[in-house]
């Protein structure tokens, strides 16, 4: 569960390396953000000479939670960080790589692409 001031590793190549969730995009009142959430975030760390840079507001997709996300048939599914892929105003990833394992769900919500760039989809 991502909730506001949460902090999440990138886990993409687009040039930021943590961000901080400010908003869950969806309902007013929405508290939590789940794997597949579109949230609005802040870059609390950037790598050096790249187009995104600190304190720049962006949006982002969560592709990993900590949390266990429990799917129809029973299985449960635990990340060991919570992780998300900066994508722009029409979903797609900003980045051209994508790192570490991501969820299945995130076909269903037509992220096909950043499901396409990843290396281990669970």
């Amino acid at each position: 569960m991502i909730q506001t001031q949460t902090h999440l590793n990138v886990a993409d190549n687009s040039g930021a390396r943590e961000l901080m969730c400010i908003r869950i995009i969806g309902a007013s009142n929405r508290r939590y953000a789940h794997i597949g959430d579109v949230v609005v975030a802040v870059i609390k760390e950037a790598v050096p000479h790249t187009s995104l840079q600190r304190s720049e507001v962006i949006r982002a997709v969560i592709v990993r939670t900590c949390k266990e996300l429990k799917r129809d048939n029973g299985m449960i599914i635990k990340y060991d960080d919570n992780a998300a892929v900066v994508i722009d105003k029409e979903g797609n990833p900003k980045g051209t790589r994508v790192f570490g394992a991501i969820a299945r769900e995130l076909r269903q919500l037509n992220f096909t692409k950043i499901v396409s760039l990843a290396p281990e989809v669970l």
